[in-house]
């Protein structure tokens, strides 16, 4: 018959850190638009490598002109911005070497940049990486279920569940 009170069941999706590093709350991060949640909900990572890996299975939505952050769709429909630095636009792209382009298909564990943090803070900007979950108006809202507590991280790490 009809299923209208049957509660909908709502699917976990996992998501993995990017960088191998150490996870901060994001609001720690020293820059309010992230801190305040003004582009969602997520966490941070202090990364110790410059390699970025896809956190999750799903399709490359967007790279920024200036290479510093990438907006990736999940296959469960999870849109997430992926921030490489704070105030890293005014750098044009040079520490960053970016292995995808908007369309691709990436699976959790790619390697989707290569970063040289040191060109970062040679420029006295802050190499902290927020991983956000946006809202889209187009789709259904995801939360972020959990966090793992803050603390070192590898590519392995499940950094949060979002449903």
């Amino acid at each position: 018959m009809f299923n209208i009170f049957k509660k909908k069941e709502n699917k976990v999706e996992k998501i993995y850190s990017p960088f191998k590093g150490n996870l901060v709350n994001l609001e720690d991060v020293p820059d309010a638009v992230f801190a305040q949640k003004m582009m969602g909900d997520g966490v941070a990572i202090i990364p110790s490598e410059g390699k970025l890996y896809s956190p999750v299975d799903g399709e490359i939505v967007s790279v920024f002109d200036t290479k510093h952050a990438i907006t990736i769709k999940s296959n469960d429909n999870t849109n997430m911005l992926i921030h490489v630095g704070l105030e890293t636009m005014s750098l044009e792209g040079k520490p960053f070497d970016v292995k995808v382009k908007a369309g691709d298909k990436v699976k959790a564990k790619d390697l989707i940049m290569e970063v040289d943090l040191d060109f970062i803070t040679s420029n006295d900007l802050n190499i902290i990486t927020p991983v956000v979950i946006m809202d889209d108006a187009d789709s259904v809202k995801r939360t972020v279920k959990d966090r793992i507590e803050p603390g070192n991280v590898d590519i392995n790490s499940i950094i949060m569940e979002v449903e």
